[in-house]
């Protein structure tokens, strides 16, 4: 456990609809808006538990994760469990919570865990299940082309996901959609929808649907493995894939044997006369680079020791030209 810094600040809700005891479970930023939610509202938020500190940057010193600092910062104690053992279980149980929010939290929770709360834990899930149960549903909505994605409240059970649906709410997915944009975009719904659904929690009042099993996909988790572009699919493909991997692990792809980042493209179904990789043109609108079908725009891109820029500041400093290649990194990288 670490104690939350500063003078103890009283647990009691103020303003909220609910007088019920939470704990919170989760991680990285995704988690920390349902938590500074929870906050707001003046829910009695009375432990948070969170992944262990994770090394970091060139020196590979710990570094807390989101939630952890937000809950230090109002005096909330947090805990940081390797895994639920009998100890972590016990501590847990001794909370005597009556609802456990959780979001991208990132471990396991047992059985013990899940029924310890008097109401059980609810999920904060990225997507409109049962379609994308896993590890990166908003990733996987953009490189699918969905075109509607949202959140989904659920009560956790043993599965992966697959617990009754409690609430949900949806968005649109469009064909500029980033992966960072999405992500913000359903961090403010889930702790909206979590928010808004507090007090029918705690007077029982939404009916637990069952997931049907018609529709269900995975949402494996991604892997830098991912990042090189293959030029011989659909533009539309290329395009979609580039959008889905910001900010992690980014798409890249070798023009003269320097590994660029590629950081957004668009795409049109406009047939070109060129072998896959083959640079079209090269402008302040966008270097257009022919594809197994159609053409694909990069509109942002990066090159090594530099920072992510629009395509026009791009090619002030990194000329491209007509007929060049682009090519596909072995190694991954």
């Amino acid at each position: 456990m670490n104690p939350g810094s500063g003078s103890e600040q009283p647990r009691n809700p103020v303003d909220a609809d609910t007088t019920m005891r939470i704990i919170f479970a989760g991680t990285p930023d995704f988690a920390a808006m349902a938590l500074a939610g929870l906050i707001s509202h003046g829910a009695d938020v009375i432990a948070v538990y969170s992944q262990p500190d994770r090394r970091a940057g060139r020196g590979k010193k710990l570094k807390p994760g989101p939630v952890k600092l937000l809950a230090e910062e109002h005096n909330i104690d947090v805990y940081q469990p390797e895994r639920f053992d009998e100890q972590a279980i016990r501590e847990w149980r001794s909370h005597e919570a009556d609802l456990a929010v959780v979001a991208a939290y990132g471990l396991l929770l047992p059985p013990d865990v899940l029924d310890a709360p008097r109401l059980g834990c609810v999920n904060i899930h990225a997507s409109l299940l049962p379609r994308w149960r896993g590890a990166a549903p908003i990733n996987r909505a953009i490189e699918a082309g969905d075109r509607e994605t949202g959140i989904t409240l659920m009560q956790m059970d043993e599965g992966l996901d697959t617990g009754a649906m409690l609430a949900k709410a949806t968005v649109p997915v469009t064909e500029t959609t980033t992966a960072a944009e999405l992500h913000d975009t359903l961090a403010a719904l889930g702790a909206r929808l979590l928010v808004e659904n507090l007090a029918a929690l705690e007077r029982r009042e939404l009916k637990p649907v069952p997931q049907s099993e018609d529709g269900t996909t995975y949402a494996r988790k991604l892997s830098k493995a991912e990042s090189p572009v293959n030029w011989t699919l659909d533009a539309a493909d290329i395009a979609r894939r580039i959008r889905a991997f910001v900010p992690w692990p980014v798409a890249t792809s070798v023009h003269q044997e320097t590994v660029l980042k590629l950081w957004d493209a668009s795409h049109s179904e406009d047939p070109v006369n060129a072998p896959p990789g083959t640079v079209v043109s090269a402008d302040r609108n966008g270097i257009e680079v022919a594809a197994g079908r159609g053409v694909v725009s990069l509109q942002r891109l990066q090159r090594p020791g530099a920072k992510p820029v629009d395509v026009r500041d791009f090619l002030n400093g990194y000329p491209i030209k007509p007929g060049e290649r682009f090519d596909t990194p072995q190694d991954g990288s």
